[in-house]
């Protein structure tokens, strides 16, 4: 479609964005984009991010005939300049605008919380495509699924995708007969506008600690939790996990806009009053993950999802992911009979996987990327384990998630045996002394750390170390192809992967 100016200025004005409209020579544009390479004739530019002027210029050459803005620049001359407030805003108003709105066909469910979004998300996803098969979509850290051929089904770059990307997804997958949708909220995703100006029909919020804080993220705590907050004022339902830390921040923010009727506690803590469902569990190991969920209160029985479920999925911290999944689709009209079989057959990529190694114990690869996941890993797997060693390889990322490695070194000391410490998408960052300041934050004395720099001989090592009764934990890439190194994605065989290697050549 075409995005009249006329139209850009009353959406911007709307939301109290616009400075002012230089020339008005172009009277609509035929697209949008953030990226000067893949402008064509017509298009609107937006000087967002590490915008550089030349970046203008490219767009100008390739024809764009606007160009959105909170500067004027001269590279842009002869050019319609719209200036703004708030360019990031703009574009997410802009961009909803351009593709028609397609959110207010989708019935949103979106999830919030420092772990478990992506396996509540795949959880949600599983129960509704029960319901309504080949009418859900999913926006997650793995997969983004915007259709029902296998065309419409790709790898993710993002948790939550810039806005003009998200909206054009949204409506793709609205052309594709997609009539729910549901996807991970990143606190990058209010941080950074990419969700501004829209409304969530359910918000899930599941927990908070630290994470995402250092330098081109959250400048603190209470800045990582106030975006995540956005979320629970920005739905017209809320569930909320009773059991987060900040729980009267949370249930406050849900409030704030929210009618109390429409905002839904659950909780594993049997002591916990006043909420509205509550978990019991009843069996959680490697080959069974069992959970009765119980109605305690006159809104939640209206619900008829009470009962017992058993889950595919090991770790008994999923039974509250799960709980949180059911709610939400609850309010899309699915019962126990629609949610109970998804449950117990569902497989989420990079989540507790598992291979058994003849001599050498059990190996898992598990996407745990902060200290919450990997802590609750480690406690159920040494749990389970308990008369063999917890070995983990682990690393953090470079350039984003400083936070992550004080994390990862207080729960290597508090729950495993040996580690392993190694690279992990390192961009632009010395990858030893990354390392390091995991080191730096691993108390003496606790655990037999081995730093290996090469990932795939960190895995070897750790495998071939291991003995029949140890498990080994890979770390934090999930089922990640790529190694990001220097602004390159360099292909990776995945975790698993080398994994499967080590096996063969051991047979």
């Amino acid at each position: 479609m075409d995005l009249e100016i006329a139209t850009v200025k009353a959406i911007l004005t709307e939301h109290d964005l616009l400075k002012e409209i230089k020339s008005t020579k172009t009277v609509a544009n035929t697209g949008i984009s953030y990226d000067s390479r893949t402008v064509k004739p017509g298009y609107m530019f937006f000087c967002k991010g590490n915008f550089k002027p030349e970046y203008l210029s490219v767009a100008r050459q390739n024809g764009a005939t606007t160009y959105v803005s909170e500067n004027e620049y001269p590279e842009g001359t002869g050019m319609t300049a719209i200036i703004v407030t708030n360019v990031t805003r703009a574009m997410a108003v802009l961009s909803a605008t351009y593709y028609n709105f397609p959110q207010n066909d989708l019935f949103i469910i979106g999830i919030t919380g420092t772990k478990g979004k992506t396996s509540s998300a795949y959880f949600a996803h599983s129960i509704l495509n029960q319901k309504y098969p080949n009418q859900v979509a999913l926006f997650s850290t793995i997969d983004r699924i915007v259709g029902p051929k296998p065309e419409d089904q790709f790898k993710s770059d993002l948790t939550t995708p810039e806005s003009m990307n998200l909206f054009h997804d949204m409506r793709v997958a609205v052309d594709n007969g997609m009539k729910y949708l549901v996807m991970e909220v990143s606190s990058q995703a209010y941080l950074r506008d990419r969700v501004y100006g829209l409304k969530f029909d359910c918000g899930i919020f599941l927990n908070i600690t630290p994470d995402h804080i250092g330098r081109n993220e959250h400048k603190d705590f209470e800045d990582y939790l106030h975006c995540k907050l956005q979320l629970m004022v920005n739905s017209k339902r809320c569930i909320i996990d009773a059991d987060t830390d900040r729980f009267d921040d949370v249930f406050g923010a849900a409030k704030a806009t929210t009618d109390p009727e429409q905002i839904y506690l659950f909780s594993a803590d049997v002591e916990n009053g006043g909420v509205d469902f509550l978990i019991q569990d009843e069996e959680d190991d490697l080959t069974s993950n069992r959970f009765t969920l119980v109605e305690s209160s006159s809104k939640a029985e209206a619900f008829h999802v009470a009962g017992d479920y058993d889950l595919n999925v090991a770790g008994d911290y999923n039974q509250s992911n799960a709980t949180a999944a059911i709610i939400a689709a609850a309010l899309a009209d699915v019962t126990y009979q629609d949610a109970v079989l998804p449950l117990k057959s569902i497989v989420i990529p990079g989540r507790m996987e598992h291979l058994n190694v003849p001599g050498h114990g059990v190996v898992f690869v598990d996407y745990a990327h902060n200290y919450a996941s990997l802590h609750a890993l480690l406690k159920f797997l040494k749990h389970q384990y308990h008369d063999g060693k917890v070995i983990v390889v682990v690393g953090s990322p470079g350039d984003k998630g400083i936070s992550r490695r004080a994390g990862f070194g207080q729960a290597l000391s508090e729950q495993a045996d040996i580690a392993y410490l190694t690279t992990d998408d390192p961009a632009f960052e010395d990858p030893e002394q990354i390392i390091q300041q995991i080191m730096d934050n691993i108390k003496p004395g606790t655990v037999e750390v081995r730093q290996v720099l090469d990932r795939h001989d960190a895995i070897e090592q750790a495998i071939m170390n291991s003995s029949e009764k140890d498990v080994v934990v890979l770390a934090g890439k999930g089922e990640d192809p790529y190694q990001k190194v220097g602004g390159v994605d360099t292909p990776w065989p995945t975790d698993m992967g080398v994994a499967e290697e080590v096996k063969r050549g051991l047979s």
